[in-house]
């Protein structure tokens, strides 16, 4: 019975291309922490969201403060990679670090 519920939904959603969006941004968030890894020494984790096929929001996140740079300098090299990967300009970017509590 499950089945049968899951064959039409799955057909929907690789009809509509939820299922490509979803594996692109995977590939793309992908190709991002790597180009800020071989940009800054730290791979950042990479999430992102879409809504009709428009990048609504992405978020990198360091593992820790990074210092090495200013803070406009690395949210520029942020914003740069992640229109050169995911090929458009999300609505929002969020950059963030984690800290110790």
């Amino acid at each position: 019975m499950r089945s049968l519920v899951l064959i039409p939904l799955i057909a929907c959603l690789a009809g509509c291309g939820m299922i490509d969006a979803v594996q692109n941004g995977l590939a793309y968030s992908r190709a991002v922490e790597a180009d800020l890894l071989a940009e800054t020494g730290v791979r950042p984790a990479v999430g992102f969201n879409w809504n009709n096929g428009t990048l609504t929001s992405v978020m990198v996140t360091f593992p820790k403060l990074y210092t090495a740079k200013p803070l406009p300098e690395l949210s520029e090299k942020v914003r740069a990679a992640v229109i050169k990967e995911f090929k458009q300009s999300p609505k929002q970017l969020v950059l963030g670090f984690a800290v110790a509590g």
